[in-house]
This record gives structure tokens, C-alpha cells and sequence, in this order.
């Protein structure tokens, strides 16, 4: 993004608007995660505590989730590049 054009004040501006995004992106994320983890996962609520197969569940739900999405990630940028350098 070519931000040469821009005040100083617009430039700020944009950056926040960026972060925003940003953590709504992650909290998404989170959430997506958390939901769907939970619901796979979590079947007795009979006690407080989790048992030792919903902990394993939950781990793995957990570590897939997270390298699906970092993958997801470095394909996205992947593309984003490509299509830099053709417009280029």
C-alpha cells in the first residue's frame, strides 16, 4: 500500500484502523477456535474438571486449528505477493 500521498494525521489514522482489524481478525480466530474445540471435545459436564480424553481433545484440536490457520496465513501472503509482482 502506497501511503507517500498522506498526511501525517491520515497516516496514523490508517495504521489504527489496521490494528483494529487485526484484533478482530484474531479475536475471531480465538473464537472460532474455542467454539469448535469445545463443542468436538467437551462431552461430560458432570464435573468441574476435564477429563484426561478431553484434554487430549482438546490439545489436538488445539494444535490442528492453529496450524491450519498459519498455513491458511502463509498461502494468503504467498498469493498476495504473486499478485504484486504481475501488477508490477
Amino acid at each position: 500500500m502506497d501511503w507517500s500521498g498522506m498526511t501525517n494525521a491520515e497516516k496514523a489514522h490508517m495504521q489504527s484502523l489496521m490494528e483494529k482489524k487485526q484484533m478482530q481478525d484474531f479475536m475471531r480466530l480465538y473464537s472460532r477456535l474455542v467454539d469448535r474445540c469445545f463443542n468436538d471435545c467437551i462431552n461430560d459436564f458432570t464435573s468441574k474438571a476435564l477429563g484426561s480424553k478431553e484434554q487430549s481433545c482438546l490439545s489436538k484440536c488445539t494444535e490442528k486449528f492453529m496450524k491450519h490457520s498459519e498455513r491458511v496465513g502463509l498461502r494468503f501472503g504467498e498469493l498476495n505477493q504473486m499478485m504484486q509482482q504481475q501488477q508490477q
